[in-house]
């Protein structure tokens, strides 16, 4: 193994910040034999799932982090003096940098950008390694270079006091000037406080051939061109650097390197799978003297059922005997499915929904009759979940819930289009507003949009960046431009003979795919036996608004956290209005 560890690289979460993803990542750091790696977005922790699939699949330790924005005088806070870097020890870590995320985001109302106060970072310091300092963007090099060292001082033994034990002088050498200025400072502090140093490299792409498209990638990002002069640049030392290249760049200090090993022993924590069976299920709120839930499930089955044997069953039956053999047939598929139900532990699962499907009946909100395999429940219909009689045509129960494949049950449940969100507020005022949450997306530079963002960085006419990816054929799943350039030979001569057509496709190739924004599922909403905030950092697009997962769909399940359907439907909307119109 290498006697170096990253602990400051940026993937693509980092949304037009860094360029690799976490997977590409983790394949260099395992060439690299690096035995750890530590992946700190900025102001996001959006990889954390990522990273301890893809990490561990590679035989290196994932170090869950993040890169948050400090705002030290929330009276000035346009003058925020940088970043810090956050490192997870634990699962009382994770909590806490989950909960500094989350505000981060939500502060974005309260500062215009997202940042978090030093005093919400030191009452959620426990479980947390701080790397404080950093390159030109660290809190205290800024506050140093722009304030000088009484300030810089100052808030260093404000960070320090919080973390005790727990603070490292961060020190990174990209060639720069603010970096070169601050590094005494930094090393006074340290020896000063004896405070650890520790060495890094704020990666942002793979190889240093990369950095002519990642710097593509900023312009993205701010709405600028290469060309403009007043914009951030980052050159080719950014890059993903090997452990001897960075022994060899701090050899006058080599207890800066050895202290990442140092660090990655400290830290010992995994987002690991959640079985279905133990998910942190949204709990069934009981009345005082209710009986269990698994039993409250099978009463309200019966009397569902009841009523519409009574309605639908019975009156298309011939005689007794007929009425009888459909009794026992319904009854022996119900006693079937409730066993399936509580057995896998989902009671409560099913009567919520039942719930928050009922409310929106009660209050003349139109809801879809179910569609998906959960018309294949009968629980389901007797529940009026769905208004599917699933004996009569004949479904499969097996297709929805199934022990010999554990599966969550996912209902795809649809709403009035205009008034879904009455629905989910419902929900939130009856489970808590801190355990119900939307879950992000994440919207990715595809072929087409790739190769007119980079023209347009690049000052290309809109006419010839047009014609270029007009050779994107208009499809659901569209090739990538690789597939393009190979099966395209007008395309093809135009890569061959012009240099500003090259220059675009060479970049937008290696842009293509990368993450470029984050909005919320169309339909997903989570709830959670508790705060989602204990589980997984909340993104607020809105901060007055419902805040989504900072995992996606995926991720979110694989963490624990169960997912209902909540999709708005026009086409409910229309018949809603016309029988309205009619009456």
């Amino acid at each position: 193994m290498s006697n170096f560890v990253h602990l400051n690289a940026h993937s693509s979460y980092s949304l037009l910040e860094g360029m690799p993803s976490v997977k590409a990542l983790a394949r260099q750091a395992a060439q690299f034999n690096m035995p750890a790696l530590g992946v700190t977005e900025t102001n996001n922790v959006f990889s954390g799932i990522d990273m301890s699939k893809h990490l561990v699949e590679e035989g290196v330790q994932p170090i869950l982090g993040a890169q948050l924005a400090l705002c030290v005088d929330p009276e000035n806070y346009s003058h925020n003096p940088g970043f810090i870097t956050l490192l997870v020890q634990n699962h009382t870590g994770w909590q806490n940098l989950s909960w500094l995320a989350t505000q981060a985001s939500k502060n974005k109302g309260r500062f215009d950008t997202t940042q978090i106060t030093l005093e919400e970072l030191n009452d959620k310091s426990e479980g947390l390694i701080l790397l404080a300092g950093g390159g030109r963007f660290g809190a205290v090099t800024q506050c140093f270079n722009k304030y000088g060292e009484e300030q810089a001082r100052q808030l260093m033994e404000q960070l320090s006091g919080s973390f005790d034990g727990r603070t490292y002088i961060e020190l990174q050498r990209h060639k720069l000037i603010e970096e070169k200025t601050a590094e005494p400072f930094l090393l006074d502090v340290a020896y000063d406080k004896g405070l650890p140093l520790v060495a890094t490299n704020d990666s942002r792409f793979l190889e240093t051939k990369h950095e002519r498209a990642f710097d593509a990638l900023l312009c993205i990002g701010e709405g600028m061109t290469v060309d403009e002069s007043n914009r951030r640049r980052f050159s080719a030392e950014y890059a993903f650097k090997s452990a001897d290249d960075m022994c060899e760049l701090f050899s006058d200090i080599p207890e800066a390197t050895q202290s990442t090993l140092d660090i990655a022993q400290r830290c010992g924590f995994l987002l690991d799978w959640v079985s279905p069976q133990k998910m942190f299920m949204p709990q069934w709120i009981k009345k005082e003297g209710d009986p269990a839930v698994e039993e409250i499930l099978k009463i309200e089955s019966e009397k569902g059922l009841a009523e519409y044997m009574d309605k639908y069953v019975y009156p298309e039956c011939a005689d007794d005997a007929a009425k009888i053999s459909a009794k026992k047939e319904y009854d022996e598929r119900l006693d079937f499915e409730l066993g399936i139900i509580n057995k896998m532990g989902f009671a409560g699962y099913f009567l919520i929904t039942g719930d928050f499907i009922q409310w929106a009946k009660d209050n003349d909100i139109p809801v879809g009759p179910g569609r998906g395999s959960g018309a294949g429940s009968l629980v389901a219909w007797a529940l009026k979940i769905t208004d599917l009689d699933p004996i009569k045509w004949n479904l499969y129960f097996e297709r929805f819930l199934n022990p010999e494949r554990v599966s969550l049950p996912d209902f795809d449940v649809d709403f009035c289009q205009d008034r879904r969100e009455e629905v989910i507020e419902y929900v939130r005022d009856k489970y808590g507003h801190n355990a119900v949450s939307q879950i992000i997306t994440f919207g990715t530079l595809k072929a087409k949009a790739c190769i007119r963002d980079v023209g347009r960085v690049l000052n290309m006419s809109y006419g010839q960046v047009g014609q270029i990816a007009g050779f994107v054929p208009e499809v659901p799943n569209p090739p990538t431009i690789k597939e393009v350039l190979a099966t395209e030979e007008r395309l093809k001569e135009l890569y061959d003979r012009e240099e500003d057509v090259k220059r675009l496709l060479d970049i937008a190739m290696q842009l293509e795919g990368c993450y470029r924004h984050a909005s919320t599922h169309a339909a997903g909403v989570i709830i959670a036996d508790r705060a989602i905030t204990d589980i997984a950092p909340m993104y607020y697009d809105d901060p007055e608004g419902m805040p989504a997962t900072q995992f996606s769909m995926f991720d979110a399940e694989y963490s624990g956290l169960v997912k209902f359907d909540f999709l708005g439907l026009k086409t409910l909307t229309v018949i809603h209005q016309a029988v309205q119109m009619v009456n």
